[in-house]
């Protein structure tokens, strides 16, 4: 029986901007491309979205490549066009679904969420590997995006970590299981709950971040990166494939922890709705300008 092989069409992306090195298996997405984004960019349900359907095409293209004959190892970076990595989740959508009751329209938005993360832990079944590439602070399901990727390359004066706890809530998209994967227990919990900001560098000595650079340098030193795996490329692979296999968190632990957020979600009083609210109008009241990061080709010489 003669087989045809569909070449996948690229997703229409708004909220991305992709740019992609096809012969060398890097993609490249950049949040919060669109001037809605930019006003407040943050983890609404069109970029998580836009995102699943970005991995999916990525993971398309790796295994058409394998299927020629070009084995080795991929990589998605995951970056920022804001001039953070991402503020978390949409808090606009919280308050209105938690005001009026709609568990579904936040349990929908959550397992949407937590679907994103589970996917970036092993795109390609482990053969193409993410990459965070935090420019800019990463606040709750920004801060769980980057702990969801395979690696973590943040530039010096960034900072990460979980303000939830000021509105009475936790981070319900894999925060805690991500953070499992790197520290022990404990300490997963105080940075669930402390709402504490914590450095590029602390989280680097805690083992969460893996690679510091120079404020300015995060394209460079994620190039120089794959460059430097390359010469390893089957061993990186293997590994890869054994991280996919042992260490990725299930899908069906994201969604038992992400249903608990919703139904502690639902049970937030006005203290905290008004806590909420007051955040979502300092990020409104702080990104009301028009920024872009650098492009790859502008980092070039």
């Amino acid at each position: 029986m003669n087989t045809q092989v569909l070449i996948p069409n690229k997703p229409n992306v708004r909220h991305i901007r992709v740019e992609t090195e096809s012969e060398q298996a890097v993609y490249w997405g950049f949040m919060h491309a669109s001037e809605e984004q930019r006003a407040r960019p943050c983890c609404t349900l069109e970029i998580i979205e836009e995102g699943i359907a970005l991995q999916a095409y990525i993971a398309r293209q790796q295994m058409l490549r394998q299927s020629g004959g070009n084995g080795g190892i991929g990589y998605f970076v995951l970056g920022s066009d804001a001039p953070v990595f991402s503020l978390g989740g949409d808090l606009a959508l919280f308050a209105a679904a938690i005001r009026a009751g709609d568990r579904q329209k936040l349990l929908d938005y959550a397992l949407c969420c937590a679907a994103g993360a589970h996917s970036l832990q092993s795109i390609g079944d482990g053969s193409v590997q993410s990459i965070a590439l935090v420019q800019g602070d990463a606040l709750g399901g920004g801060f769980e995006i980057a702990l969801a990727c395979n690696m973590i390359v943040a530039e010096e004066g960034v900072t990460m970590g979980f303000p939830e706890a000021l509105f009475g809530l936790f981070p319900g998209m894999g925060a805690y299981s991500f953070l499992r994967r790197r520290v022990p227990a404990h300490k997963a919990q105080r940075m669930i709950l402390d709402a504490h900001l914590y450095t590029a560098d602390e989280l680097q000595a805690m083992g969460i971040v893996d690679v510091v650079v120079p404020r300015g340098t995060g394209i460079e030193a994620v190039e120089g990166l794959i460059h430097q795996r390359r010469r390893s490329a089957h061993a990186y692979l293997a590994v890869a494939k054994f991280h996919q296999r042992y260490e990725t968190v299930p899908l069906e632990e994201l969604r038992d922890i992400t249903t608990d957020w919703v139904d502690t979600a639902l049970k937030l009083g006005e203290k905290s709705l008004q806590t909420m609210e007051r955040i979502l109008r300092a990020q409104s009241r702080r990104f009301d300008v028009d920024t872009r990061a650098p492009r790859i080709s502008e980092t070039k010489v």
